[in-house]
């Protein structure tokens, strides 16, 4: 049911007070009913049962439907403003409130209420603030012959003071001037570049050579070609119908032979890009024109025709880049009638033709207000550098820095072999070996220092279950060593042999002073890892190594070497300003030791290849995680790395070993 707010003010001299006491048999019935069911009417556009005294029912709910049809799917509430008597004692005058939800920003009908599907245009809620106010009059009259004791004249001046017969209400929505991204430093990252459109104009082709142009058309800008000629086939006669949208540099060697092609356009335009194609693309994400899905999602937030946020950080701070649009409603005057007596040419000194059609008149406006651009970590530099040096890595690979100090994302590149996705900050994998950066941290905080002894053998046996080094692993560096050296070299067997020393849930313990399967926000969507608290036997030797459940994102393991490098527990983010960070666990004496073993790595061990980096001392860990697929082992390489106030993660997941494959992207990045 449709439902008003009612309020009847009470003012001496002029305002109708209904009660039943008092009245004698000759006065008026009391008009407050009708009121409110005029109210009820206007709001739903169904004046089905409203004492009308001079229109059917039926003829004002189709004045109201035309009226309104320009006005989309703006919504409208009415109230009782007043309920006067007017000179005449047998006539009352109501004042009715007027309020219009024109971008769907007001609140939705409360539980429980029903707003009948043939009446959209009407809702029984009451707007926060609706955007477009107003007060309309309309006159009660005495009727003995209806049971209301009361009848309405109608007008379309009931619904708006200014409307007349046959004139209209038109919506129109201009949408905002969207934000940038930006990155550190406050560089600009995404901003409005030029493009083409590129398609088929259809006013421009003959219809029977439009599916050929089609087809032409998508081979050469390289999409489906079926697909294409169908849409074209299927758009009306006067539409143009996009095949692909390209940036200026990527369109200009094409325009010459777009232009041979009959009906084929290329039109200039713009659109929120970053500096190229695929810059950071997986997480800054993309825009484009609004789905049905994500209209229909909006709540009149968005239309059909928006250009939106489609994915990523576009997608999901989509409200803020996106701005407020303007609106406008023009009161549209009737179409003048057809003057049979016109003449085709008048005198030079006649006097202008009555019968041309008026302007609108504009009634509302509210001008659009730009988006709020957002403010992101990445660096550009360094973000292109992991970008280019990952190009022409094959399977899904990535790089991710992260800076210590502040916790900021300055990288986060995911390579092609992903296909899109976000490798660098949603990737779930084993993180092998760079997990014993974490083990390490456990066995301290159980008793072990740097120069505690543990055995590294060929081989140790958990449970029956047997587990052995890398087949590169040192001969010369087995037997009895120092845990320092156990990170250096990065012996398997040394640190399952520990596994009654720390239990599993000193290893989550760990894993999460380091940042590793700690919960916060990062500012987008973004894996920390997963460390199980619990297990035993062979699953918590696995672990001990990072395998067995234990699964981290490129994110999670710069993150953990970011801990070590700042000495307190860091929480990455994406997007400034960051979340509140949680408290740290780890104690800047732990970060010590941890430093320590890492620059092991480079001076003694797996990474040495590093030692002539130049700049800060790198400090290191290398990582090889085991994991099957088609029947076959392959393997995870992993790599990740401290130097100065720069932490970075590597990893490739198809690959030889932490060393060999990840090994010279990191030295790469680092090489700048």
């Amino acid at each position: 049911m449709i439902r008003t707010r009612r309020t009847l003010a009470a003012m001496a001299g002029g305002v109708l007070v209904a009660t039943a006491a008092g009245c004698s048999s000759d006065d008026p019935p009391d008009a407050t009913p009708v009121a409110e069911q005029l109210a009820d009417a206007v709001a739903s556009g169904d004046f089905t049962g409203v004492p009308l005294g001079d229109a059917g029912a039926e003829d004002a709910n189709a004045a109201v439907e035309a009226m309104v049809a320009g006005m989309g799917a703006a919504t409208r509430t009415v109230t009782v403003a007043d309920l006067a008597q007017t000179d005449d004692e047998n006539t009352r005058e109501v004042t009715l409130d007027v309020g219009w939800d024109l971008d769907g920003s007001a609140a939705s009908p409360a539980e429980g209420t029903e707003t009948p599907a043939e009446t959209p245009a009407a809702t029984s809620a009451t707007p926060d603030t609706p955007d477009w106010t107003y007060q309309t009059t309309a006159t009660l009259r005495v009727a003995d012959d209806t049971e209301a004791g009361w009848t309405v004249d109608w007008s379309p001046a009931v619904l708006h003071p200014q409307l007349t017969d046959g004139a209209t209400l038109d919506l129109s929505r201009t949408q905002a001037p969207r934000a940038d991204i930006l990155g550190a430093g406050g560089a600009v990252v995404v901003t409005e570049r030029p493009v083409y459109r590129i398609g088929i104009d259809k006013t421009r082709v003959d219809a029977a050579l439009a599916p050929a142009s089609a087809a032409s058309l998508a081979e050469l800008v390289g999409v489906d070609p079926a697909g294409f000629t169908e849409r074209v086939q299927g758009a009306g006669e006067r539409a143009f119908v996009d095949a692909i949208t390209l940036r200026e540099g990527d369109a200009a060697p094409l325009l010459d032979q777009i232009a041979a092609i009959e009906g084929a356009v290329a039109i200039d335009d713009t659109l929120a890009l970053a500096p190229t194609r695929d810059f950071a693309r997986p997480v800054l994400g993309t825009v484009g024109d609004a789905t049905a899905e994500l209209v229909e999602e909006s709540g009149g937030r968005i239309v059909a025709g928006d250009v939106v946020g489609l994915s990523g950080l576009q997608a999901q701070y989509d409200e803020q880049l996106g701005g407020t649009p303007g609106l406008a409603v023009e009161l549209v005057p009737p179409a003048p009638a057809d003057d049979p007596t016109a003449t085709a040419s008048p005198a030079a000194d006649a006097p202008a033709d009555e019968s041309a059609p008026a302007e609108p008149e504009v009634l509302f406006e509210r001008e659009p207000v730009a988006g709020t651009p957002l403010a992101t970590t990445l660096d550009i530099d360094l973000q292109t550098r992991a970008e280019t040096i990952l190009a022409d890595v094959g399977p899904a690979s990535a790089i991710v820095a992260v800076q210590p100090s502040t916790g900021a994302v300055l990288a986060a590149a995911s390579g092609p072999g992903g296909e899109g996705y976000s490798t660098a900050t949603l990737g779930q994998y084993a993180p092998g070996s760079t997990f014993k950066v974490v083990t390490s941290l456990a066995l301290l905080r159980a008793g072990l220092t740097a120069e505690s002894t543990v055995p590294c053998t060929p081989t140790v046996t958990v449970d029956g279950r047997a587990f052995e080094n890398y087949d590169d692993y040192p001969s010369g560096a087995l037997g009895d060593i120092t845990l320092r050296q156990a990170v250096a070299n990065s012996c398997n067997t040394a640190f399952i042999s520990q596994n009654g020393v720390a239990d599993q849930a000193a290893l989550a313990q760990a894993a999460a002073s380091l940042g590793l399967g700690a919960e916060y926000q990062a500012g987008a969507p973004a894996f920390l890892g997963a460390v199980p608290a619990e297990a035993d036997g062979t699953a918590h030797a696995a672990s001990m190594i990072g395998q067995g459940e234990v699964l981290a994102s490129p994110l999670a393991m710069a993150t953990v070497a970011a801990s070590v490098a700042a000495g307190h527990t860091v929480a990455p983010t994406l997007v400034d300003p960051p979340a509140a960070a949680p408290e740290s666990t780890l104690t800047a004496d732990e970060a010590a030791v941890l430093q320590d073993l890492m620059r092991a790595v480079v001076e003694d061990g797996s990474g040495a290849f590093l030692g002539d980096v130049p700049g800060d001392p790198v400090g290191a860990k290398t990582g090889t995680a085991e994991y099957e697929a088609d029947g076959e082992v392959r393997l995870h390489a992993w790599m990740i790395a401290t130097q100065g106030d720069l932490a970075v993660a590597v990893f490739v997941e198809d690959g030889e070993s932490g060393s060999r494959t990840a090994g010279p992207l990191l030295e790469a990045f680092l090489g700048g």
